[in-house]
This record gives structure tokens, sequence and C-alpha cells, in this order.
């Protein structure tokens, strides 16, 4: 059960408790001290807050959760696990594979092609859930956050479906279609000028959305801020590549541009791969600080560095 605080905490250090009760061998919960009595000596409340509750302190809260601390009603936060790490691992395990992909490594190629079901299951399911996760419990952020990147994820592998007919739409010459006997998907959409310029776009606004994320990220820590940057990089990259793809299609001997779309995908998997380092280093971070491990890896609080609105406002009216 939840214990309180001691009269003498100073007021601002504000602390989030994450309920683990202990239970005696009868089922009743205990707080420490297994008679219940106090010995006067003042240590029956240390020993109930270490058996009873773990205190969270703002930074580790931001750790966990990706967002700085803030109230929220009922006692959601104590009642479901967090959900930061399941939507990393769909994340991570989505992200990391695609940029070994489009950096060739080991011959890889296909512009992830072969991790489709990765894109949906791991990419789409996990990271949703997570956002759904986030939503429950109130943090709005990651909420929203790994909302975005789940459904980015599901329209990603949804492209690269022959049956969605995404790049087979684009092929109009009867000629051409007809060495697909009709099927959804025509392979030969993949050329068409029109397909790749259009897909570009899409890269160009995710990291418009990634720019947004990057600011608020100033409130979260380093290395979520790392990945956003990263992130940021990797997609201008892949909307070049893209543009360049149209400009070589469509002109069969402008081969600079194909050459730079070449050079484009190859720094667009640079820039995810250090992209999914951050990640599996924060995710590493919020599964330690889960499981109160002894040894614990920083990943630099920028929330207590730059102070939020109503912090300020409370400053000021002191």
């Amino acid at each position: 059960m939840a214990t309180a605080h001691p009269q003498n905490v100073h007021a601002d250090d504000t602390r989030f408790e994450k309920d683990f009760p202990s239970y005696g061998i009868n089922g009743s919960a205990m707080n420490g001290n297994a008679t219940g009595v106090d010995d006067g000596s003042g240590d029956t409340l240390n020993r109930m807050r270490t058996a009873g509750s773990v205190n969270i302190s703002s930074e580790l809260f931001e750790k966990l959760y990706l967002s700085p601390e803030h109230k929220v009603k009922g006692e959601l936060r104590k009642t479901f696990g967090n959900p930061t790490p399941i939507a990393l691992v769909g994340f991570l395990l989505s992200l990391t594979p695609l940029s070994c992909d489009l950096m060739g490594w080991r011959g890889a190629g296909g512009n992830g092609a072969a991790s489709t079901g990765v894109f949906f299951f791991f990419g789409g399911l996990l990271m949703i859930l997570g956002s759904i996760g986030e939503w429950i419990i109130g943090n709005t952020f990651p909420f929203v956050v790994f909302g975005t990147f789940g459904a980015f994820w599901l329209a990603f592998g949804g492209t690269l479906v022959p049956s969605f007919n995404a790049y087979g739409a684009y092929v109009t010459d009867p000629e051409v279609a007809a060495t697909n006997m009709g099927n959804p998907g025509n392979p030969a959409g993949l050329e068409v000028p029109a397909f790749n310029a259009s897909f570009a776009f899409f890269m160009v606004f995710m990291g418009l959305i990634c720019f947004i994320f990057l600011i608020c990220s100033l409130r979260t820590n380093i290395v979520f801020f790392v990945i956003f940057l990263t992130l940021i990089c990797a997609f201008g990259c892949l909307a070049g590549a893209y543009f360049n793809l149209a400009l070589a299609y469509g002109n069969p001997t402008n081969l600079a541009a194909a050459r730079r779309a070449s050079r484009c995908i190859v720094a667009g998997g640079a820039f995810c791969f250090v992209a999914s380092l951050a990640g599996w280093w924060i995710f590493l971070a919020i599964m330690l600080a889960s499981l109160d491990f002894p040894i614990q890896i920083p990943v630099g609080d920028l929330s207590s560095m730059i102070k939020g609105a109503s912090d300020k406002k409370k400053v000021s009216e002191v």
C-alpha cells in the first residue's frame, strides 16, 4: 500500500510513488517490521517505505516514461506496467534491420522488403499498443510519438505489400501491366517517376514531424534528442534518394541522379543505424531502472535543466 511522505520532506522534492507491496506468509501486507510495533528508533518508517513503496524521483520518472513528471488523476500509473519498453522494442526491431538493409551490409537490400512482417507485427503492433498504454496512464508526449511511428511502420510495410497496389497503381501502360497478368503490385511501378516523387514527400513530412518531436524532446533527455536529430537526417536523405530516383527513372541517361540516390540511401541507413544505437541505449537504461538494478546508465536528463512553464510560474509567484 502507498505510504505517506515524512512531513520534513522539502516542498521542491517532488516524487512519484510506485507501489510494490510486500506480503507475509499469511498473505497480509507487511510494512518492514514483522510485528508492526514501532521500536521507537524511527527506523520503522524507513522500512515501511522500502518494503511498501519505491520513491521515483523526477529524473527517474523521465527515464522510465520519456516524459517530464506531471500530475494526473487516478492511480493508473500504480496499477499498470510501464508501456514504454514494449514500444521501444517494436521501434528498434524494425529500424535496426532496415538500417542494415539500406546500407547494404552483407549483401542486404530491397529497402527492407524482407522485413515486411516485422514492420507490421513489431513496428506497427507493438508501438500502437505502447501508445495506447501511454495514453491510459496520461503520458501525452510518448503517446503521440509511439502512435505516430506505429502508424509509420504500418504504412511503410503496407507500401511494400503487392496487394496494396501502392506502386502498381502507377503502371498505366497496358503492355507493361500485362506482364503482371492483371495482378496488383506490378513491380514495374517502382520505376515510375511519379511513384518515387510521391513517396519522397512522405519522407519529407516524417522529417517535419520529427523536427517537432526534436523540439519537445528538449524537456526529456539527451538520448531521446539524439534519436530525433538523427531521424530528421535519415528522412531527409531518404527523401533526397526518392527524388533522385524519380529523376533517374524519368531520364535513363541521368546517371548522376542515380548515383546521388544510391549515396542518399546509404547515408539514410547510416543515420537510422545511429538512431537505433541511441534507442538500444535508452531501452537498456529503462529496463535496468525498471528492475531497480544495482547498475544504472545515464540518459542525460534534461527535464530538470529546462524548466517547464508551470515551474517558472511557480517561481515567479514565490
